[in-house]
């Protein structure tokens, strides 16, 4: 590790699609170039075309997930959401080791900002996370609603930003554009 001389807090969130594309996207040109990368995945436990092109940039690009397979958050009981919290506090915990042990040149952490919405982690947690990124790596958080103590802690900041979306004709989620 450490190919980076200087890594940066970037951040991708909006209401608009394509957060997780831009970070994969990322992640995709660095693996390109030799980089080692991680991507944790937060609050998505289905099949994606994105899992099945980052297998071929394997061992470069690594995706971890740690959370049983579920509907989503707002659709679960009181105790599939405890259940759910303690998996996301376990891919916390691997992250935080990630950046301490500096595993990695680049790290996802992809819809950590929709765990923290749903406070399965907590502000206080993400800040320690960013406090804890070592000086040559590169952080990425993706999500919606990122809290103004984490977005000045960022070095970047990029907001996609809906101006109009096939969804509202009713056009549902598309394998391989939107998942």
């Amino acid at each position: 590790m450490g190919k980076l001389s200087k890594g940066y807090v970037q951040i991708y969130t909006g209401n608009g699609k394509g957060k997780t594309t831009a970070a994969v996207g990322l992640g995709v040109r660095a693996a390109g170039d030799g980089y080692s990368v991680f991507m944790v995945q937060f609050l998505k436990s289905g099949s994606t075309g994105e899992l099945e092109s980052i297998k071929k940039l394997e061992p470069n690009f690594k995706v971890f997930r740690f959370e049983k397979k579920r509907g989503f958050f707002w659709t679960l009981n009181d105790s599939e959401k405890a259940e759910l919290k303690l998996e996301v506090q376990e891919a916390y915990r691997f992250c935080l080791d990630t950046l301490k042990n500096n595993k990695c040149d680049i790290l996802i952490m992809d819809e950590i900002m929709g765990a923290l919405s749903n406070e399965l982690v907590s502000k206080e947690q993400l800040l320690q996370l960013i406090e804890a990124k070592p000086h040559n790596m590169e952080l990425i958080l993706t999500g919606r609603n990122v809290p103004e103590e984490i977005i000045d802690r960022a070095d970047l900041v990029t907001e996609m930003k809906e101006i109009k979306h096939y969804f509202g004709k009713g056009v549902p989620a598309r394998e391989g554009i939107e998942y």
